[in-house]
């Protein structure tokens, strides 16, 4: 099961995302320690992380890219 799914990613705001991503970049740093290896969780856990920063990259890039979604400039 998912700590979080895309669609819960994609209803938080900027800010929420930069907490809940060094939220769980802590929890992954607590569980190797205590594993000492990979594991489901660990493994989880970076999956979440990873999600986070895709969804913050491809919201960045949005709003820096000139062409709409269409493919055609966008009309200054």
């Amino acid at each position: 099961m998912p700590i979080l799914k895309s669609k819960e990613i994609a209803k938080m705001s900027e800010k929420d995302r930069k907490d809940k991503l060094k939220e769980l970049k802590l929890e992954l740093v607590r569980a190797n320690v205590t594993a000492n290896r990979t594991n489901a969780k660990t493994k989880e856990l970076k999956r979440a992380i990873s999600r986070l920063l895709t969804m913050m990259n491809t919201q960045k890039t949005k709003s820096t890219n000139p062409l709409t979604r269409e493919g055609e400039l966008k009309k200054k």
